[in-house]
């Protein structure tokens, strides 16, 4: 039997990159899963058609983090459609063009700390009060909050955030068997890897990673997939660092 047989699984961001890879793979394990896409029902579409040839289980829900009201809104309606909560993953996040401290407007400010930090808590909140016992709460954050680079300073400080909540939650949510663990992922071949790098920078990952490669979302979602699952039972409180050895 698969090891998330009959699980009720909510993914955020999970219409490309490494959420989709995590979707596809918590699918695979036997779970229904309900995502959230932003904005491309086309990508979200494509989704549920490979996890259901692959004869798993996943829909597609439309939220932009950057109302925090709609995460709310997300997990209720995921909780109804699922019946119920089983397994929380926070995976989406604000892709932005690098922007030095003293070039980032209120604006930008908000909109990144709405999205990344302020749409996590809601979300994490929302498991608090209505996840079964025994459950798993996913953080994805990034090795840059302790390998910074120029640029990504208010999206290190929303990820960092995230950390600290993840600790905290841990302590508070253990009584009641639930797992809360974090993920960061290092160099991954995704779009907003190559929004924030240029080419010669790309090509260079490989040399400065242990593993000899760019990481590839299946390498992030195996974490994932083992911290939602029976087997990470002990295991909370946690930031994983899913590097190829990088940090």
């Amino acid at each position: 039997m698969e090891a998330l047989q009959g699980k009720k699984v909510v993914v955020t961001g999970g219409s490309r990159g490494i959420g989709r890879a995590i979707v596809e793979r918590i699918a695979g394990e036997g779970a229904h899963v309900v995502f959230s896409y932003a904005q491309s029902k086309g990508r979200a579409t494509e989704v549920e058609k490979k996890v259901a040839q692959a004869g798993g289980r996943a829909q597609g829900l439309q939220a932009d983090f950057t109302d925090p009201a709609n995460a709310e809104r997300l997990m209720k309606d995921a909780e109804d459609l699922l019946e119920g909560l089983d397994v929380l993953v926070n995976n989406v996040a604000m892709a932005f063009t690098p922007t030095s401290i003293v070039e980032i407007d209120d604006d930008l400010y908000d909109q990144v700390m709405a999205t990344n930090l302020k749409s996590t808590f809601l979300t994490v909140r929302y498991a608090a009060r209505n996840m079964r016992d025994a459950g798993r709460i996913i953080n994805i954050s990034t090795v840059n909050t302790i390998r910074p680079g120029l640029g990504i300073a208010l999206y290190t400080a929303s990820k960092g955030a995230i950390e600290q909540l993840t600790a905290a939650a841990a302590r508070e949510l253990g009584p009641r068997g639930i797992t809360v663990n974090t993920v960061s992922p290092g160099f991954t071949d995704t779009d907003l890897l190559r929004g924030a790098n240029s080419e010669q920078q790309l090509a260079q990952i490989p040399a400065v990673t242990p593993l000899g490669r760019v990481g590839q979302p299946a390498d992030i979602a195996d974490v994932v997939a083992f911290l939602a699952g029976p087997d990470s039972r002990w295991i909370t409180g946690q930031n994983i660092r899913a590097t190829g050895g990088f940090a």
